[in-house]
């Protein structure tokens, strides 16, 4: 429940934080109320696995009954060593140094791959800026280090990150605080672009919510870009891998439900970095300011908790049937090519401005139109063909497909693993509405006119 709570405020905290410079009291209780609980949030969750087999309800029912007590709790919680220190800071350091030092050559060898030096968006302020583009390259040759290392150079073992998993939990924390207070303190004494920063005159929801829309050291660290996907994503695929490890040691044998996790997670966040030119145009680098919603959440939130599946099958293995196997896999493989096609068609529509061919016919779309805040009128094109004509945010329907199939591969005995798919439709539901709003306010009747033709948002004769 304190999840949801958290999805929610979470969900209402950037919509305002997209849409004004004022603090109501509701958002400022908000803003106290994640930064003293999201950081309890993954402890509690991280804990309920180390010392109750990751049944989410056993330390409540332990304090409840008197069988144990919070110091209790805490005094059998692992607490940071220097060993943890050393694998973080190289881990980042090496992350550092691939973003910054070596330019992306996958480009000019991968077929269909947009990699090097690319433009974002232009920012509130007029600014286009540029992007290094290297993180399908980086996550290339950390998983070749990670795989040579396991089966010939032997530096460390493959379970290190499992074995230091809560140690490592305060080394991410310290980084995520850190991110935040120098972004802060950057967006007051030396700001990359004084007229993309937003004072809301707020100390927490500044701290929180962020003041520069894209900070920046020197002409390239970009601190949306590298903390968004280098120290988390290309860290998810290595943990999950640390849990088969770790199963293997335990057991003898890595589970049928591993393997789909790691595959079906793997097909996720390879995507990302496929895509990586793609999101620069996202919500994410195009709306957000980077604050401690950002820096603290990829550091901290991002890891912990989008890796639960896989940790939880550490400790409660789950040999899946054929039957079910296949089930959840066509499951995740379904829900990825509704994600990836849905937005390839959108992607290949504006490309060619509607001069193209989907689903074997010409695109259907409304013509939109809306003014800019410089006064200018300008024109637009909604596509009303293929899935986009089946809902308006089909793309999240796939996204929620994928994210419940790395749920049922653990079975049905705890709560804890489908903490995931609750978190993402609350996420994805509230950005259909948000962004809706967004769009009725830009575009008027015209878009009535495209709701009318697309009634439906994620599920055809649902919702």
């Amino acid at each position: 429940m304190l999840s949801c709570i958290f999805c929610i405020l979470q969900c209402y905290m950037i919509s305002v934080s997209s849409s004004c410079r004022e603090v109501d009291w509701f958002s400022l209780g908000g803003v106290i109320f994640l930064l003293m609980f999201a950081p309890l949030i993954v402890y509690y969750f991280v804990m309920s696995c180390d010392q109750y087999q990751c049944a989410l309800t056993g330390p409540v029912l332990d304090l409840y009954s008197g069988k144990t007590q919070l110091s209790d709790i805490w005094d059998r919680t692992p607490l940071i060593t220097w060993k943890a220190v050393y694998i973080y800071a190289a881990w980042v350091s090496f992350q550092v140094f691939l973003y910054m030092l070596l330019p992306d050559i996958c480009h000019k060898f991968i077929p269909g791959y947009v990699g090097g030096v690319q433009e974002g968006a232009r920012t509130p302020a007029g600014v286009v800026n540029k992007y290094q583009i290297n993180g399908l390259q980086a996550w290339i040759i950390t998983h070749i280090v990670w795989f040579a290392n396991a089966y010939y150079l032997h530096w460390f073992s493959p379970t290190i990150i499992i074995d230091n998993w809560i140690p490592l939990l305060w080394c991410t924390n310290v980084l995520g605080y850190s991110v935040s207070t120098f972004a802060l303190i950057k967006a007051y004494l030396f700001p990359t672009n004084a007229k993309d920063c937003k004072f809301t005159g707020n100390f927490l929801y500044d701290y929180m919510m962020g003041i520069e829309f894209n900070p920046r050291i020197g002409k390239w660290f970009d601190f949306k870009l590298f903390f968004n996907g280098r120290p988390g994503i290309v860290a998810w695929t290595l943990i999950n891998l640390s849990y088969a490890a770790k199963q293997q040691e335990l057991y003898g044998q890595v589970t049928n439900s591993m393997i789909l996790v790691n595959i079906l997670q793997a097909i996720y966040v390879v995507d990302f970095f496929w895509n990586e030119a793609w999101y620069l145009k996202t919500i994410d680098i195009c709306h957000d300011h980077f604050g401690w919603y950002l820096g603290w959440g990829d550091c901290v939130w991002l890891p912990f908790l989008y890796t639960l599946q896989g940790l939880y099958l550490v400790y409660n293995p789950v040999q899946l049937s054929t039957t079910n196997a296949v089930g959840v896999l066509l499951l995740g493989l379904i829900g990825y090519y509704i994600f990836r096609m849905t937005n390839h068609q959108k992607d290949l529509f504006r490309r060619t401005n509607g001069n193209c061919v989907i689903w074997g016919k010409k695109p259907k779309y409304i013509e939109c139109s809306y003014t800019s805040a410089d006064g200018k009128r300008h024109n637009s094109k909604l596509m009303i063909s293929g899935f986009w004509g089946v809902a308006r945010h089909f793309n999240y329907t796939g996204d929620l497909m994928g994210s419940l199939s790395y749920c049922l591969a653990c079975g049905f005995d705890h709560l804890l693993p489908y903490f995931y798919i609750i978190y993402m439709t609350i996420l994805l539901v509230h950005r259909c509405i948000r962004d809706e709003h967004r769009c009725s306010s830009k575009y008027g009747k015209d878009w009535k006119l495209y709701t009318d033709a697309v009634p439906y948002r994620l599920l055809p004769g649902v919702f």
